[in-house]
């Protein structure tokens, strides 16, 4: 059902637009409408493209599904609720690795892109942990191992499957997570959703067009 999935996109992207504009000047009771419908609409536009009907498919369907709670945990600035967001999100990620491990993938070309990623995975860690406080570490440094693996078996698809759009899904997520580290521990603002918000949406619509491959 493409148009379907079209409709649902839409409302992904509009919705962010919204998040935007009311989130401007500070937390607005619109975010906790716009941001669950914004991750509801992704989820739906997997369900559009069929997502359900594969073993690959289910298990991108269950990725969105955990982010779409990390979105709402995430809404909330208490660090209890944070940490739950994390781990939600964390849960995300290894249920994309699944999939892209069952999609298939090459093996040379996923441990070359784990190596090639140890290097920013370094130069995140330098920049990050002196700001997250020490309960709080171990948390952080699992999410950036996951994530970590997550893309380079995305690219151990795209070597395997030729599939372009399952990489530029992972890696505009990845990115993402920058702004809200950035957000958290860093230098909390409304720039940081300026582009982390359109790069995270736009990375989970991909891997929703994604989920129906066979």
């Amino acid at each position: 059902m493409p148009h379907l999935s079209t409709l649902f996109s839409l409302i992904t992207v509009v919705s962010v637009a919204l998040l935007l504009a009311v989130t401007r000047r500070g937390p607005s009771l619109g975010e906790r409408v716009l941001k669950p419908l914004a991750s509801t609409a992704f989820i739906a536009a997997a369900l559009a493209h069929g997502a359900h009907r594969t073993p690959y498919g289910a298990a991108i369907l269950a990725g969105l599904a955990f982010s779409w709670w990390g979105d709402v945990l995430l809404i909330s600035r208490a660090k209890r609720v944070f940490l739950a967001g994390l781990v939600a999100f964390l849960l995300g990620h290894v249920a994309y690795s699944v999939a892209f491990a069952r999609r298939g993938v090459s093996v040379g070309a996923t441990a070359l892109a784990l190596l090639l990623l140890l290097g920013p995975l370094v130069l995140v860690g330098r920049w990050l942990l002196p700001s997250v406080e020490a309960r709080m570490r171990a948390p952080v440094l699992a999410y950036m191992a996951v994530i970590t693996v997550m893309v380079a078996l995305a690219v151990g698809t795209v070597a395997a499957h030729g599939e372009p759009w399952v990489l530029v899904g992972a890696v505009a997520f990845y990115l993402s997570d920058l702004s809200v580290a950035r957000d958290r521990f860093i230098a909390p603002g409304w720039n940081n959703k300026l582009w982390g918000w359109p790069l995270y949406f736009g990375a989970q619509l991909v891997l929703a067009w994604c989920a129906g491959r066979p």
